[in-house]
């Protein structure tokens, strides 16, 4: 785990990059306590440590199915149900975070690659067996944020520094062609490409991490807790609404494009029910100092 200090950051974007409807800006000065966060997303080989120690089945597992992009399917994969506004996602019965593809697939050879097809629900049950918890929305970003203020990305400004992937999105055309610029068609490893400055893996883009907060686009607003700080030049500990229907997801996945879904942007954010998992959600882990 890495240590995130206590202090102040600039929390949202002011750019006005995203869909209106995330509610990424505008940004408000916040307090933190410091924490430990999690360097690398939850891999299937230390989910499977959890598995082992207390039986528990995902909800995926306990439903039967889950979605898996389209693109990642054998050629002659049967006829699947699809989702209407996002028809490259496929159900497929036995998908689940032993076998992300479905039945013919396994993680054998992709133990370090991170942990998918978990719910909500699934990561605060492995939470509560590893004595941690999720990251609050403004500490996830404030750790995205690696101590570059007011920066796009977890390594700066500019979306491929030099030539060079810096994470693990789509390149080409979405979702019919991937250049793999990046070198991954599907998921990387959790240790893939450089840290930011606090010593984070794939902060962007890879997979999305789960936080604990309810969604809300007001972030600052009534339905969020927005306390003062004791100097009163900043928002202490800002949380989302007491509940709700949807959860904070944060940093993007290996299919985001900028043509649809820019959201692995530091200041970008998305939102699923809890009970939601599929192939390109997972999450990350924190501890109070």
């Amino acid at each position: 785990m890495a240590l995130i200090p206590a202090g102040v950051f600039r929390y949202g974007c002011d750019r006005r990059e995203g869909h209106p409807s995330d509610g990424e800006g505008p940004s408000r000065p916040v307090m933190l306590e410091a924490f430990l966060i999690d360097k690398y997303a939850v891999s299937s080989a230390r989910f499977a440590r959890f598995v082992a120690a207390t039986g528990y089945q995902t909800e995926a597992e306990r439903l039967g199915w889950s979605f898996v992009f389209a693109g990642l399917l054998p050629d002659d994969f049967e006829e699947t149900r699809g989702v209407a506004a996002a028809p490259w996602w496929r159900q497929v019965f036995g998908a689940d975070w032993r076998h992300p593809e479905g039945p013919h697939s396994s993680i054998e050879g992709r133990e370090t690659n991170p942990v998918t097809h978990v719910s909500h629900n699934d990561a605060l049950a492995f939470c509560v067996w590893a004595g941690k918890r999720l990251p609050r929305e403004a500490e996830w970003e404030k750790a995205a944020r690696g101590g570059l203020e007011g920066a796009r990305f977890p390594w700066g400004d500019e979306e491929t520094p030099g030539g060079r992937h810096p994470c693990n999105v789509w390149q080409g055309t979405f979702p019919s062609h991937n250049a793999c610029g990046d070198g991954f068609y599907g998921l990387a490893p959790v240790d893939s490409f450089e840290p930011n400055g606090y010593g984070l893996h794939n902060m962007a883009g890879n997979a999305w991490d789960w936080c604990a907060d309810w969604f809300t686009p007001l972030r600052f607003g009534r339905e969020g807790l927005a306390r003062p700080a004791p100097d009163a030049s900043a928002i202490l500990d800002p949380r989302g609404p007491e509940d709700g229907e949807l959860r904070v997801m944060r940093g993007g996945s290996y299919l985001c494009h900028p043509s649809y879904c820019w959201r692995y942007r530091n200041g970008a954010r998305s939102s699923a029910t809890p009970d939601s998992g599929a192939g390109h959600i997972s999450f990350r882990c924190v501890v109070d100092v």
